[in-house]
């Protein structure tokens, strides 16, 4: 299991870096005694009250280009303190870590309170992303109905010769981005309304677009 070490103490003076660095020493420890594998240890002094932590930022960059699995920490206070705690226990399960507590000696429990506060947001974000497959459903029906619209005619863009490449709606694949919806969940979407694409084609043809938008960027900036 890929695991990344989290250590974090509230200021700079002498005592709190000796802190700083007991923590990374029981932490890799643990891991080892885990069987994991240690893939980055993060440390950094930081009011646990602030979201805006450089350390915080590299640990979730990681999660998602390492493919983080677990989480160690000293206690559930080095993530955060008070609502940031529970917003980055919120992205972090977003991304299916697992947070392993050495205190409570496994994985992280939190209070009713917190584990309630979570569950609603999780639900609350499951809501919204139905609200946004279901505003893109009425447009793209409305277009059906109003100006003649055919899905099927969309399904393919004829080249000059070679391999076919398919047309994809650019405009409501970057808006499914933006809420935060997966490349696998704006396909299932858009499979209802006719167009024959996989993960990996919108995957593909985002990253294009923001390659474009990038070099569009650079040629307005010369």
């Amino acid at each position: 299991m890929k695991a990344l070490i989290y250590a974090r103490v509230s200021t700079k003076k002498e005592e709190q870096e000796t802190s700083l660095e007991r923590q990374i020493e029981e932490l890799s420890e643990w891991a080892r005694e885990l069987n994991m594998e240690t893939v980055q240890t993060i440390a950094e002094q930081h009011s646990g009250f602030d979201l805006d932590r450089r350390g915080l930022y590299e640990m979730l960059e990681a999660v998602k280009k390492e493919k983080i699995q677990a989480l160690l920490v000293q206690d559930d206070t080095r993530l955060g303190r008070g609502e940031a705690k529970l917003a980055i226990i919120h992205q972090l399960s977003r991304h299916n870590v697992r947070i392993f507590c050495k205190q409570q000696g496994g994985e992280l429990e939190l209070d009713a309170g917190e584990s309630t506060v979570l569950s609603i947001i999780a639900k609350v974000e499951e809501l919204q992303r139905k609200m946004m497959n279901q505003k893109i459903s009425w447009g793209m029906r409305r277009a059906i109905r109003e100006k003649g619209f055919n899905p099927a005619k969309n399904l393919k863009n004829q080249g000059m010769g070679g391999r076919e490449k398919k047309e994809v709606p650019m405009e409501q694949i970057v808006a499914l981005k933006e809420k935060k919806l997966t490349f696998e969940e704006i396909a299932a979407t858009l499979k209802g309304f006719g167009y024959d694409v996989s993960r990996a084609t919108v995957h593909r043809r985002y990253q294009e677009w923001k390659k474009e938008m990038a070099e569009s960027t650079i040629e307005l900036e010369e």
